[in-house]
């Protein structure tokens, strides 16, 4: 089932796409990663969906990648009692730690950790930034406001804090026993909420011992001061826009995405572009053409992928919304504007390692000859990655013994993951190559293709050969059996 476009998609499973029939149709309209929402469901929940989403992956005999996302810790008011009031323009308003039910005074905010981190000017946004409230005098168990957008506000609203960082770990209790629990069940990449810094991914990546590759979900400003730093100790990046523009001006957005796209790629980690994509089609058949253009503006940046939450998880059209996902991407990656755009944005070779030159001349060989695809040899998939940053203008086939590569590979662009039996040697690779390039329709007969490994084999981080060989089907008769 070989994908026809670079970029991958994301959907997130919920109510609306929970049975094998649902989950395997979005698989065949173009899902790559299934995303599991920690924020809902239970454990016995999670795990039926996984197990699904293995067994769908068994029968197309594809990799598939499944992302789980962790909570992360959630602010909120306490209670009221009218349960909701209107703040006006102008009006002070208390936060405190009385839990007493509020009034249109005051209400119980059971976060000190947050009055801790309060100073005079700091602004408090309530219901997704809709209420914004500026402090004026604060204490440690107190914090006194100007309404400067009011609003209804009302029982158990979210609270955001844009301009401090909190003294806050990004795993709650919740989230420790939810790592715990999607680890062993063996998830591919875990998402991280509320980075604030990268000591907090570098707890996370002691948790998790290798089982799980590692994603930072970018939403808060401070994630932004020290994304290189971030970015460095994570595996890949997500882009949540929809946090991120609660605590950030939303224009201020639209050029983060663009510069964490950028950073991304020249570290040859992976990013995912999230948030309200096509978010009317959670009620609708089609979107609307901003959310289009939204949607093909992120593919013309060269994010690696993609994703639906509620369109996918709890809309009317799940199945259709992969699709449109799917039409968008094809044709913005058919227009000749794109290859352009990619190949103006590709930052030259400069030095780095034996990889890296390997693959920076695979794409060069790729893109001035007929080759038709480039055929990578990886272990720990990092030779894929680096040859996904190339962005070449062919097929990048990422061939691999470790099931687990192939799975996490499934996320990053233009990466068509392939499993082989375990090599000894070069000529075997190049057979193995060559076989997995007719079978999956990227070369024929009269075709060649690039193929990279590393001598020795089994030992990662050794790319160090690169071969022009030719598809025909005689190379594979002649040859032993890889």
């Amino acid at each position: 089932m070989r994908r026809n476009r670079n970029v991958k998609i994301v959907a997130t499973l919920g109510p609306a796409s929970e049975t094998y029939d649902m989950i395997r149709a979005l698989h065949e309209a173009g899902t790559d990663v299934f995303r599991l929402n920690m924020s809902h469901g239970t454990h016995e929940e999670i795990r039926e969906k996984h197990r699904i989403i293995r067994e769908v992956e068994r029968d197309v005999d594809r990799p598939i990648a499944i992302l789980g996302d962790l909570q992360g810790p959630k602010l909120r008011v306490g209670t009221f009692a009218n349960e909701a009031e209107e703040l006006e323009i102008g009006a002070t308003f208390r936060f405190d730690l009385d839990d007493a039910d509020g009034d249109a005074t005051r209400v119980y905010l059971p976060h000190p950790e947050i009055f801790a981190a309060l100073k005079p000017g700091a602004n408090l946004l309530v219901n997704d930034g809709k209420i914004r409230l500026r402090v004026e005098n604060c204490g440690p168990d107190f914090a006194e406001t100007r309404v400067i957008a009011g609003g209804t506000i009302s029982n158990r609203k979210g609270v955001n804090v844009p301009d401090v960082i909190l003294p806050l770990a990004a795993l709650t209790e919740k989230d420790r026993e939810d790592l715990e629990f999607i680890c062993k069940l063996g998830v591919d990449w875990l998402a991280l909420s509320f980075v604030q810094r990268p000591e907090d991914v570098h707890e996370a990546r002691a948790l998790v011992d290798g089982r799980a590759a590692i994603m930072v979900k970018v939403e808060k400003p401070a994630a932004m001061e020290n994304f290189e730093a971030i970015l460095d100790s994570c595996d890949g990046i997500m882009v949540a826009r929809g946090d991120l523009g609660v605590e950030m001006p939303v224009h201020a957005v639209p050029p983060l995405q663009k510069k964490m796209i950028r950073l991304c790629r020249a570290a040859a980690k992976p990013v995912i572009v999230a948030t309200q994509m096509l978010e009317s089609m959670t009620a609708s058949p089609l979107p609307t053409r901003a959310e289009v253009s939204d949607v093909a503006t992120a593919i013309y940046e060269g994010t690696d992928a993609i994703m639906l939450s509620a369109e996918s998880a709890a809309g009317q059209y799940p199945v259709e919304a992969v699709t449109m996902m799917d039409q968008i991407a094809t044709e913005i990656e058919a227009d000749p504007n794109y290859a352009q755009i990619i190949r103006a944005s590709r930052g030259e070779h400069r030095g780095g390692g034996v990889a890296e030159a390997i693959v920076a001349a695979a794409r060069e060989i790729a893109e001035t000859t007929e080759i038709k695809a480039i055929c990578c040899f990886t272990q720990s998939g990092t030779t894929a990655l680096l040859t996904a940053r190339e962005r070449p203008g062919v097929p990048i086939v990422a061939m691999t013994h470790y099931r687990g590569t192939a799975r996490r590979l499934a996320l990053s662009w233009g990466c068509q993951c392939v499993m082989t039996a375990e090599l000894s040697r070069f000529k075997q690779a190049v057979v193995n190559a060559v076989r997995a390039a007719r079978a999956g329709g990227f070369a024929g007969n009269d075709d060649q293709i690039v193929v990279t490994a590393g001598v020795p084999f089994n030992m990662p981080g050794t790319t160090n050969i690169l071969r022009v060989a030719p598809c025909d089907e005689r190379l594979i008769y002649s040859s032993e059996p890889g």
